[in-house]
This record gives structure tokens, C-alpha cells and sequence, in this order.
């Protein structure tokens, strides 16, 4: 498409709120269908990492490596996505990360077959591309969605994501299996459907997400700028960036990404200890994710009805009763394991979604995405620290005290809401 041709299309777009309409409807679903896809990708590292990393480095202590590594991939790639989409395009930015998560994936592949830990290192690094364009997805949906919506629009895209992440964790044995009658390590078997879900995420954003809805939404931004100084009675339009507001939602979202992935990270090893079989980690890593995702749907409505600052702070209170509960639960009672970590699923559901939603409300169309991908750096970084510290934690102490530990560390959230409310009655919109 040539320049004249495009300026003319997103004319026809800044010209017709019902094209605008059409579009946002449009995007969430191409949206959902790269969530879908991106979801079963993500779930293999989440699921297997860590056991793949026990069994090539012979020793729990660093076990909480591979999480650190994809999510220390998964910051660059943030910065990287943010910045390719701002400069280019929401389609050009997301396409690429998908397809290097892909790729990174298939080095996994490699590396559990040539027994190389180095090269599984730096494959994971790069296999943390996908879950950065998997986060960053959820603001293509929110380009074109007016401020009552875009709780709910960043719910459709998370929501969306269940369905692969849900499949994901629960096709480890069924893909272990594939993998050995293949001549693979079946722990390296989930990252063979990592990759195929991860290209063919990047595939479907990079063909059908156009036109794209950054570029209409700073189109339709900068009319309005224009018609705004033409006529004196038109409302100003603020192109600022509400930098308090900012600074909350990534708080938010910094905390509740450090605890969840403490705490997941080391579920897995736990119930390797006390004579859980794969299957089982399976099943509760697979209804944590689906706690982190299905609930979105509701949790946006409530975060447009309620407020940003409500929800964020219903974050920290789920936090704390994941933490607790997985405190006390007894080691062989997979039931009681499954509600803690459903709860850590849901307080991060929360947490990212109403901090998602006051960084879209704080920030302009002309420098959003790439606000978006410093923040999604800190909240990857956050991940990663929580994963690799999580090992050395646990195994100075134990998983109770670790899980308690991020369950009062995330009551923090309700001072900090308490300090966003002072401080700047507008925030909360």
C-alpha cells in the first residue's frame, strides 16, 4: 500500500464512526485468534521449564532459571515490540515478537537434544519474545476502544488466551510422548507445540491485522488536535502523558508479576518432591492459567463499572489468600494445591488488567506503544526475578514460607492505592 493510498484509507476511517466501529470489532477478533495460539506457547515454558532445567543441570537450586531467562527475553523483546510498533505499525511490532518466540522454541528443541545448556539458555532468552507480543497483544485491542471499553477490551484479548493456555499444560504428556517416539526428551515435547502455536500467531497478526488500529487511532487523535485548534468552543484534546497514573498501573502490574511467577515457578518442583507425576503438575498448572485468563471477561466489566483502584486493590487481597493457602497446604492434596494456585491465577488476572487498563487511560495515541513497552520491560523483569530468585528462596527455606512471603508482599498494592488516591483524584476514571 503507497502512502497516498493509505492516507486515503485512514481518511475513510477518521471520516466514519462506523467504520471506526467495525474495525475495533474487527481487531479483537484477529486479536483473539493470535491470543488462542500465543496461549498454548507460553504454556510449555511455564509448565516444563523448570523440570527441563532440573533434569540437564542435575539440581533443583536453579531450577527457577529458565522462567528467569524467557521473562529477561521477554523485557528486551517488550522494549523491542513496543518501539517497532510505535515506529511502525501494532501489526509489524506483534508479528515479530510471535515469530522469534518461534523460533526460540525450536533452539529449545535443540538444545534438550544435544544435552547443551548454554544453548538452552539462549534459546530461552529468545523463546521470551512470544510472551512478550502474547502481553503486548492485549493493547492492539484497546487502539480503538473509547475509555468505558477498554477494560473490557483488554479482558477479550486475555480471555481469548485460555483457550490455548488451558490446552497447553494438558497436552504435556501427549506431547512428551510424541517427542520421544520422535527421538526428543519428552520434557522437550511442549516445545514443539510452542513453536508450531507461536508462527502461526505471528502468521495470522502479520496477514489479516490491517489496516492497522494504532495507526487509525493517531490519525483520528491528531484530527481532532487539528479541529481543536481550528475552533475556539472545541474541547482541548491532551496529548500528555499522565505520568502518575503510570506510574501506578506498572506498579500494579510489577508486583503482582513478580509474586505470581515466584510462587508458580516453584509449584511444579514442590510437587515433584512430594510424588506428584507430570500429569498432575499438568492439571494445576493448567487451571492456574486458566484462572490468570478465563476470568477476564468479567474482571474488564468490573474494572470499566467499578474502577481502576478498586480492582488492583482486590489484586493484593487474592494474593494474599493464594499465598496462604499455599502455605498450609498439605504436600500430597493436589485439590488444595489446585485452589492456591487458582487464587494466584486470579489476583494476577486482576492485577493486570486494571494496571493495563490506567496505563492506556494515561497515556496518547503518539507515544502509547512505546509507554507500553517500557512499562511491559519492568513487568517481564519483575517475572524474572521472581523465577530466579524463587529456587534460592524455597530452597534456603521451604515453598510455605515463599508463598507466604509473596502473599504479604502483595498487600503492598492497597498502600500504594491508597497513596494513588491522594495524591490524584483522576486517575481512577
Amino acid at each position: 500500500m503507497n502512502r497516498k493510498t493509505s492516507q486515503q484509507m485512514l481518511q475513510g476511517y477518521i471520516e466514519s464512526p462506523e467504520k471506526i466501529k467495525e474495525l475495533y470489532r474487527r481487531t479483537l477478533w484477529i486479536v483473539v485468534l493470535s491470543q488462542i495460539f500465543g496461549g498454548a506457547g507460553l504454556a510449555a515454558g511455564v509448565t516444563v521449564g523448570a523440570l527441563l532445567a532440573q533434569d540437564m543441570l542435575g539440581t533443583d537450586r536453579f531450577a527457577g532459571l529458565p522462567v528467569a531467562l524467557f521473562t529477561l527475553g521477554s523485557a528486551a523483546a517488550a522494549l523491542m515490540i513496543g518501539r517497532v510498533s510505535q515506529r511502525f505499525s501494532r501489526r509489524t511490532g506483534l508479528a515479530s515478537g510471535f515469530l522469534a518466540g518461534g523460533i526460540g522454541a525450536i533452539g529449545v528443541i535443540l538444545a534438550a537434544l544435544s544435552t547443551n545448556v548454554w544453548l538452552l539458555f539462549a534459546a530461552l532468552l529468545i523463546y521470551g519474545a512470544g510472551t512478550a507480543a502474547n502481553l503486548q497483544a492485549r493493547y492492539a485491542g484497546t487502539d480503538l476502544a473509547s475509555a468505558k471499553q477498554r477494560g473490557t477490551a483488554i479482558s477479550i484479548a486475555l480471555v481469548s488466551t485460555t483457550f490455548g493456555a488451558f490446552a497447553g499444560p494438558n497436552l504435556v504428556g501427549v506431547m512428551g510422548r510424541f517427542a520421544e517416539s520422535i527421538g526428543i526428551p519428552a520434557l522437550a515435547g511442549p516445545f514443539i507445540l510452542a513453536a508450531i502455536a507461536y508462527l502461526l500467531a505471528g502468521i495470522v497478526l502479520l496477514i489479516f491485522l490491517r489496516p492497522d488500529p494504532l495507526l487509525v487511532s493517531l490519525a483520528i487523535q491528531e484530527h481532532r488536535q487539528v479541529r481543536q485548534e481550528s475552533k475556539a468552543d472545541m474541547e482541548p484534546v491532551d496529548s500528555t502523558i499522565n505520568k502518575k497514573g503510570v506510574y501506578l498501573g506498572a506498579t500494579v502490574m510489577v508486583l503482582t508479576q513478580l509474586i505470581m511467577f515466584a510462587i508458580m515457578t516453584m509449584t511444579p518442583i514442590h510437587m515433584g518432591h512430594h510424588g506428584h507425576d507430570l500429569g498432575a503438575v499438568g492439571l494445576v498448572i493448567s487451571i492456574h492459567i486458566a484462572a490468570m485468563y478465563l476470568p477476564s471477561i468479567v474482571t474488564g466489566i468490573l474494572v470499566d463499572k467499578l474502577g481502576r483502584v478498586v480492582m488492583a486493590t482486590a489484586a493484593g487481597v487474592t494474593f494474599m489468600a493464594a499465598g496462604v493457602v499455599a502455605a498450609l497446604a498439605p504436600a500430597d492434596s493436589l485439590a488444595v494445591l489446585i485452589v492456591a494456585l487458582a487464587l494466584l491465577g486470579l489476583g494476577w488476572n486482576f492485577g493486570l488488567i486494571s494496571g493495563t487498563t490506567l496505563i492506556v487511560d494515561s497515556t496518547h495515541p503518539s507515544t502509547r506503544a512505546k509507554t507500553q513497552g517500557t512499562v511491559d520491560v519492568l513487568v517481564a523483569l519483575a517475572g524474572a526475578a521472581g523465577g530466579g530468585f524463587s529456587g534460592m528462596v524455597m530452597a534456603q527455606s521451604s515453598y510455605a514460607v515463599m508463598s507466604l512471603g509473596g502473599g504479604f508482599l502483595a498487600l503492598l498494592l492497597i498502600p500504594v492505592v491508597v497513596w494513588s488516591m491522594k495524591k490524584t483524584a483522576q486517575v481512577d476514571t
